[in-house]
């Protein structure tokens, strides 16, 4: 997940840039001395960044292909770098040992490097085998597109991609595979324009259908909300937690996180009101979208979104999900 990260169906070609840079940087300020745990580490441009600031970073990543970026900063940064393999909803349990951490950094997207190697499945630009596995384990995209009945695989599309279009798509995907199974990401992307169209000017057909199945083949929601409470642990009071996200099914999941009160149900004024509950971060920043500057340097950080907040002197919460608004498939157990 991202590190340079761009939302899923970008079409721009465009080197490893870590987007929202200087914002995240200024929401860790000082930043010299700190430990920070970047838990996307990707091609490492926050962590690099962080160091070069005089940051003690430690840098979490589950895509193995990323390894080699690891190595080299660990060998610019011998003293101040560490990596650990592993997924960043486990962050606590990765970095815990290692100190106390005074921010965590999250970038939740796929990033440049996932989507420019075809064979990694991710982006229906490049012709490549339906995959999209962070980790290169587990079901794959041809998986689930090959073997959901019609009604499960509209609800997925319809639920992680809000793709209104969901039936038609679902309907269309199971005819060209009854006739030869779908393998690959144009086959794919094919598939789902014939079913719905495709206006000029109009972003691909296939983008939400390809980032609801990266969403469920990698179990994004879960990992971030994971993530999140890992993140709530392991920074004691006056630790930073910043969040970057490309859609808004993600933002609205980060935004009710910090300030839980936004999802709860409206009070009537003419009843007596509910206290409220311990308030785990302070100081939340109101939410940062990239400028004119950033945008032409880099169009891929178009729907990006920064979210900051200092975490509280209260105890941290168990893991939940009442609240967050995180996506649901219907019909699923």
């Amino acid at each position: 997940m991202g590190r340079s990260s761009v939302p899923q169906g970008s079409q721009e070609d465009g080197p490893h840039i870590p987007v929202l840079l200087d914002e995240v940087l200024a929401a860790f300020a000082p930043v010299a001395g700190k430990r920070i745990i970047d838990g996307t580490f990707g091609a490492g441009g926050y962590t690099r960044a962080l160091l070069q600031a005089g940051a003690v970073v430690t840098g979490i990543d589950r895509d193995p292909s990323v390894r080699p970026f690891a190595d080299a900063l660990a060998a610019d940064f011998p003293e101040r770098f560490t990596f650990v393999p592993g997924t960043f909803s486990e962050l606590d349990q990765l970095a815990g040992g290692q100190g106390a951490a005074d921010g965590v950094v999250l970038d939740i997207g796929v990033s440049s490097m996932q989507l420019d190697e075809a064979e990694r499945g991710f982006s229906f630009m490049r012709d490549g085998p339906l995959d999209m596995r962070m980790s290169g384990t587990g079901e794959s995209a041809a998986d689930l597109v090959n073997s959901l009945e019609a009604e499960a695989l509209a609800n997925l599309l319809y639920a992680f991609g809000e793709e209104r279009k969901s039936r038609r798509i679902a309907q269309f995907i199971v005819a060209a595979r009854a006739e030869a199974p779908i393998h690959s990401t144009l086959q794919l992307a094919r598939v789902i324009e014939k079913a719905i169209g495709r206006k000029p000017g109009d972003a691909h057909p296939a983008t939400r259908s390809f980032q609801a199945l990266r969403i469920a083949v990698n179990g994004e929601f879960d990992q971030l909300v994971e993530g999140l409470f890992a993140a709530e642990r392991l920074l004691g009071e006056g630790g930073r937690l910043a969040v970057i996200t490309f859609h808004s099914l993600e933002d609205r999941i980060v935004k009710r996180f910090f300030d839980p009160e936004k999802g709860g149900p409206v009070q009537s004024r003419h009843l007596p009101q509910a206290a409220g509950e311990e308030r785990r971060w302070v100081e939340i920043a109101k939410a940062v979208k990239p400028g004119s500057g950033e945008l032409a340097r880099n169009p891929r950080s178009r729907s990006a979104i920064l979210r900051c907040g200092v975490r509280g002197a209260a105890s941290a919460r168990p893991t939940r999900l009442d609240g967050l608004g995180v996506p649901t498939i219907r019909g699923a157990a």
